[in-house]
């Protein structure tokens, strides 16, 4: 069986995610998420593409590299 590639996180991914983190940093990112009403999914893909590439709107648009 092939892996299916996905260009989004999962809601499943992002509960996964947040209960992985600091108490402090998910908290944020729940919030910035109400703040700006979009699903956290989108939220947490954000940040990290922003972290890996400053031009970067999400994965899909991610050049790790890039925006150093």
């Amino acid at each position: 069986m092939q892996a299916k590639l996905q260009e989004q996180l999962s809601p499943n991914d992002a509960e996964v995610i947040l209960g992985c983190l600091p108490e402090q940093i998910r908290a944020a990112l729940i919030a910035r998420a109400t703040e700006i009403e979009y699903p956290i999914e989108a939220v947490i893909e954000m940040a990290i593409a922003s972290f890996l590439d400053t031009e970067a709107l999400g994965f899909a648009d991610c050049k790790p590299g890039r925006g150093q």
